[in-house]
Protein backbone atom coordinates (compact mmCIF):
# COMPACT_ATOMS: atom_id res chain seq x y z
CA UNK A 1 0.00 0.00 0.00
CA UNK A 2 1.39 3.13 -0.89
CA UNK A 3 2.18 5.67 2.04
CA UNK A 4 0.20 9.37 1.58
CA UNK A 5 2.07 11.89 2.77
CA UNK A 6 1.03 14.35 5.66
CA UNK A 7 1.53 18.01 5.78
CA UNK A 8 0.78 20.44 8.36
CA UNK A 9 -1.00 23.87 7.52
CA UNK A 10 0.80 27.14 9.47
CA UNK A 11 -0.21 30.14 8.90
CA UNK A 12 1.79 33.47 8.78
CA UNK A 13 1.51 37.69 8.93
CA UNK A 14 2.98 39.74 7.22
CA UNK A 15 1.95 43.16 9.22
CA UNK A 16 2.66 46.36 7.67
CA UNK A 17 3.21 49.67 9.66
CA UNK A 18 2.16 52.79 8.11
CA UNK A 19 5.97 53.46 7.09
CA UNK A 20 6.22 50.56 5.07
CA UNK A 21 8.34 48.63 7.48
CA UNK A 22 7.05 44.94 8.05
CA UNK A 23 7.14 43.24 11.26
CA UNK A 24 9.50 39.81 11.84
CA UNK A 25 9.75 37.56 14.89
CA UNK A 26 13.38 36.31 15.68
CA UNK A 27 12.94 32.87 16.76
CA UNK A 28 14.31 31.55 20.30
CA UNK A 29 17.72 30.24 20.63
CA UNK A 30 17.39 26.20 21.66
CA UNK A 31 14.27 26.26 19.61
CA UNK A 32 14.19 25.24 16.17
CA UNK A 33 15.05 27.86 13.65
CA UNK A 34 16.37 29.42 16.75
CA UNK A 35 18.26 33.07 16.64
CA UNK A 36 16.38 33.03 12.66
CA UNK A 37 14.25 35.62 11.82
CA UNK A 38 10.46 34.51 10.19
CA UNK A 39 6.75 35.78 9.70
CA UNK A 40 5.02 35.41 13.32
CA UNK A 41 2.33 32.94 12.94
CA UNK A 42 1.81 29.17 13.80
CA UNK A 43 0.01 25.88 13.44
CA UNK A 44 -3.68 25.43 12.31
CA UNK A 45 -5.16 23.36 15.05
CA UNK A 46 -7.71 20.77 13.82
CA UNK A 47 -11.12 21.94 12.66
CA UNK A 48 -9.76 25.42 12.85
CA UNK A 49 -9.91 28.06 9.54
CA UNK A 50 -6.72 29.60 9.16
CA UNK A 51 -7.84 33.32 9.35
CA UNK A 52 -9.37 32.47 12.89
CA UNK A 53 -5.71 30.28 13.88
CA UNK A 54 -3.84 33.86 12.82
CA UNK A 55 -5.80 36.00 15.05
CA UNK A 56 -5.09 33.73 17.66
CA UNK A 57 -1.44 33.01 16.67
CA UNK A 58 -1.25 37.07 16.90
CA UNK A 59 -3.10 37.38 20.17
CA UNK A 60 -0.68 34.55 21.70
CA UNK A 61 2.43 35.18 20.08
CA UNK A 62 2.61 38.88 19.92
CA UNK A 63 0.11 40.13 22.20
CA UNK A 64 -2.32 42.10 19.56
CA UNK A 65 -5.94 41.55 17.89
CA UNK A 66 -6.53 41.42 14.84
CA UNK A 67 -9.71 41.38 12.71
CA UNK A 68 -10.39 38.68 9.80
CA UNK A 69 -11.93 40.89 7.64
CA UNK A 70 -8.01 42.63 7.38
CA UNK A 71 -6.65 40.08 6.79
CA UNK A 72 -5.80 39.19 3.13
CA UNK A 73 -4.57 35.78 1.72
CA UNK A 74 -1.12 36.76 -0.06
CA UNK A 75 0.77 33.92 -0.71
CA UNK A 76 2.33 30.37 0.35
CA UNK A 77 5.50 28.09 0.75
CA UNK A 78 5.58 24.72 1.29
CA UNK A 79 8.48 21.73 1.83
CA UNK A 80 9.46 19.25 4.06
CA UNK A 81 8.81 19.81 7.59
CA UNK A 82 12.59 18.75 8.77
CA UNK A 83 13.43 15.45 10.55
CA UNK A 84 9.37 13.80 11.00
CA UNK A 85 8.95 13.62 7.10
CA UNK A 86 6.17 15.24 6.93
CA UNK A 87 5.41 18.56 4.95
CA UNK A 88 4.68 22.00 5.79
CA UNK A 89 2.60 24.29 3.93
CA UNK A 90 2.88 28.23 5.09
CA UNK A 91 0.01 30.31 4.34
CA UNK A 92 1.07 33.85 4.73
CA UNK A 93 -1.40 36.67 5.34
CA UNK A 94 -1.00 40.61 5.12
CA UNK A 95 -2.69 42.78 7.98
CA UNK A 96 -2.38 46.90 7.34
CA UNK A 97 -4.74 47.21 10.51
CA UNK A 98 -4.21 45.80 14.40
CA UNK A 99 -4.70 46.75 17.67
CA UNK A 100 -1.86 46.45 20.48
CA UNK A 101 1.50 47.21 20.69
CA UNK A 102 3.00 43.85 18.95
CA UNK A 103 5.56 42.39 21.48
CA UNK A 104 7.24 38.81 21.63
CA UNK A 105 5.45 36.71 24.50
CA UNK A 106 6.68 33.12 23.96
CA UNK A 107 10.13 34.38 23.39
CA UNK A 108 12.98 35.88 21.09
CA UNK A 109 12.08 39.31 19.52
CA UNK A 110 10.10 42.02 17.16
CA UNK A 111 11.38 43.91 15.01
CA UNK A 112 9.94 46.16 11.81
CA UNK A 113 12.20 46.02 8.75
CA UNK A 114 12.01 47.49 5.18
CA UNK A 115 11.88 44.98 2.63
CA UNK A 116 15.14 45.61 1.65
CA UNK A 117 16.21 44.89 5.09
CA UNK A 118 14.34 41.72 5.25
CA UNK A 119 16.40 40.11 2.17
CA UNK A 120 19.05 40.79 4.66
CA UNK A 121 17.86 38.82 7.70
CA UNK A 122 18.88 34.84 8.51
CA UNK A 123 15.55 33.35 8.41
CA UNK A 124 14.32 29.77 7.82
CA UNK A 125 14.44 28.39 3.87
CA UNK A 126 10.41 29.10 3.93
CA UNK A 127 10.42 32.37 5.17
CA UNK A 128 12.75 33.16 2.43
CA UNK A 129 10.54 31.95 0.18
CA UNK A 130 7.80 34.09 1.47
CA UNK A 131 9.92 37.01 1.91
CA UNK A 132 10.59 36.85 -1.73
CA UNK A 133 7.06 36.83 -3.00
CA UNK A 134 6.12 39.41 -0.64
CA UNK A 135 8.98 41.82 -2.33
CA UNK A 136 7.58 40.65 -5.87
CA UNK A 137 4.00 41.14 -4.42
CA UNK A 138 4.86 44.81 -3.16
CA UNK A 139 6.46 45.92 -6.29
CA UNK A 140 3.48 45.07 -8.79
Amino acid sequence: MERIPTWLPVVALALERGDGCWLMHRRPEGKQHGGLWEFPGGKVEDEEFPALALIREAREELGIELEAAHLQPLAFADGTGGHSGSGIVILLYKSTSWSGDPQSLEGGEVGWFTLAQLDLLPKPPLDNELARMLRLICQQ
